[in-house]
């Protein structure tokens, strides 16, 4: 069974049992809009003053914080990112207020997306799998091995200072039976016994009430807990969880210049490349100039081409940025074929500018940089890499105004099961790590941003030189841009040799460091322009040689003149 969005059925029963009071703590939530998420979460408060408060806490603030970090950050790095600073102020709060003293809590999570199952997971809480009629437990306790002692952990939220939670993704497939639980209940009952009341696929709220019931009645010494999941419809296989709806429809043969398709009137060819092409256009409904971007029908059987094309949609709808490109959503009904949106950005190209004259002053450039980099940073910041970074898609506006565009190629390594084995992008914007099979990361685009920084001010060259399509680039000498621009001053030279160092760990960690450093030197680093590098210094061996010629010239005048 397959469907557009992901369907579950959940419920728990939770009682107190032979203690005074209940420290488990259990709560599902889900996302609003977007690429549907499901979070379920239990937790067991160590007995204490402080048991449940720190179960609630710990259970109530992974489910807002998970849903609250972009998606683009994925569940692994997303969670351990919630969970790590939950841990920090449950530890805190244990050691600084005395009626909290020591208390930590066990927790696990299972948190479902597109056709994923994500489990983090700290302590001796369970989840459980049926599927098929075979059940799985796919958490390890991490209790003490010791006879004595497997009631004693050795992991848990606020038991130390930093917390090493366990992670681990499963596929999803409809009719999957989750079973979350406490040491209460798995202690009293045997796996055999789960797996029977799970079977017999009653609904939910009851397979969950007969588990909390049976752990009772076997003799639960504990506090009780059970949520039950069922999971009733997945995403089609061939749907990836960031695609909108659009990504069905039909990709039609291009249109032309006067044609009005779904309310815009084309109105002129700005881009025609091998895979699309882009026309500006007029919003008849809304009033408005857009540029609508169409795929070439000769990639209609592409299916990579088509995931990529769609996922440049969905990263520009994740980003807000005044320095980015935005995609502009259409109501639900109006699109009839396969199209992007984008507004129309009136101006001229980074690499129009850099080849007009007059060359870039300090000023200008420095505050294309920033705002560049802030550009660069925008999408960083939300763990997206850009991967083509260059003028060509950098369009300056009136006023000052910068949109970084083209997100055709950007990488988001937090949804990525697999690394491609071609790394896309323009050869002579690449860092040397790419040509070495890397995916690329934030310090690849520092480079790429440097690249186009050295262009912009030196008029067009490049820092160590352009590289042909399929070839293999030698990083060697790096070219100063004193060389190409002796009015500049030393210290832009040297920020941009930092940002396109061929060590990654000589760079700059991120764009908005290099934005910052620019703008910090701008301010005040001095104006004095770095001393012309005499032939001597920049190549010896070219000096002596125009010496020992000028010296023959002499000596054949000489010799002529006798």
């Amino acid at each position: 069974m397959s469907a557009e969005t992901l369907q579950v059925g959940v419920a728990f029963a939770s009682e107190r049992g032979k203690r005074e009071r209940n420290d488990d703590f259990a709560a599902v939530r889900e996302s609003e809009g977007g690429a549907r998420t499901v979070v379920a979460a239990i937790a067991d408060g160590v007995s204490g003053a402080g048991g449940r408060y720190a179960a609630e806490t710990v259970v109530r603030g992974f489910c807002d914080g998970l849903l609250s970090e972009p998606a683009t950050l994925g569940i692994d790095r997303a969670g351990v990112r919630v969970l790590t600073a939950l841990n920090r102020w449950v530890h805190a709060q244990g050691r600084q207020d005395e009626r909290l003293r020591g208390m930590a809590t066990t927790f696990s999570a299972l948190v479902l997306r597109g056709r994923r199952a994500h489990l983090l997971h700290v302590g001796d809480t369970r989840i459980y799998r049926l599927r098929a009629g075979e059940l799985q437990c796919l958490t390890r306790d991490h209790t003490h091995n010791h006879p004595d002692m497997r009631h004693v952990l050795y992991r848990a939220v606020g038991l130390e200072d930093t917390i090493r939670a366990d992670y681990a993704a499963h596929d999803l497939k409809a009719h999957d039976r989750f079973l979350l639980c406490c040491d209460g209940v798995h202690a009293a009952l045997p796996d055999v016994r789960l797996k029977q009341w799970l079977a017999e696929r009653a609904a939910p709220e009851e397979a969950a009430r007969r588990i909390a019931d049976a752990a009772l009645a076997a003799g639960s010494r504990d506090n009780v807990t059970a949520l039950v999941l069922d999971v009733l419809a997945v995403p089609a296989a061939e749907r990836l969880d960031l695609e909108a709806a659009v990504a069905e429809l039909p990709i039609l043969d291009l249109p032309k210049v006067g044609e009005v398709v779904d309310g815009f009137r084309l109105h002129e060819v700005v881009s025609d490349g091998r895979y699309s092409r882009l026309f500006r256009a007029e919003d008849t409904q809304a009033g408005r100039e857009v540029i609508l971007k169409f795929p070439h029908p000769r990639v209609a059987a592409e299916s990579a081409y088509r995931r990529a094309f769609v996922r440049e949609a969905w990263v520009a709808s994740q980003v807000r940025s005044p320095f980015v490109g935005e995609i502009v959503e259409l109501a639900p009904g109006r699109q009839s074929r396969l199209y992007s949106v984008m507004p129309y950005y009136a101006g001229q190209t980074l690499e129009a500018r850099l080849k007009r004259p007059p060359p870039v002053s300090l000023e200008e450039g420095v505050r294309i940089g920033i705002g560049l980099g802030k550009a660069v940073y925008a999408l960083n910041r939300r763990h997206i890499v850009h991967r083509d970074i260059k003028p060509d898609n950098v369009i300056l506006g009136a006023g000052g105004a910068l949109r970084l565009v083209d997100l055709g190629v950007a990488r988001l390594p937090g949804l990525e099961e697999s690394v491609g084995e071609d790394i896309p992008g323009t050869p002579s914007y690449m860092a040397p790590e790419l040509f070495a099979g890397q995916a690329g990361d934030e310090r690849s685009d520092v480079y790429a941003l440097g690249v186009t920084l050295y262009r912009l001010f030196s008029g067009g060259a490049y820092p160590y030189g352009e590289v042909e399509a399929f070839s293999t680039p030698r990083f060697t000498r790096r070219t100063s841009l004193t060389r190409h621009r002796p009015d500049l001053p030393a210290w832009l030279d040297g920020v941009l040799a930092r940002a396109t160092a061929v060590d990654a760990d000589a760079r700059y960690g991120d764009a908005m460091e290099l934005a910052l450093e620019l703008e910090h030197n701008l301010a005040h680093g001095p104006r004095v322009v770095a001393a012309r590098t005499s032939l001597y210094d920049y190549n010896p061996l070219r000096f002596w040689q125009v010496v020992s010629a000028l010296l023959l010239i002499v000596l054949l005048i000489l010799l002529f003149m006798r």
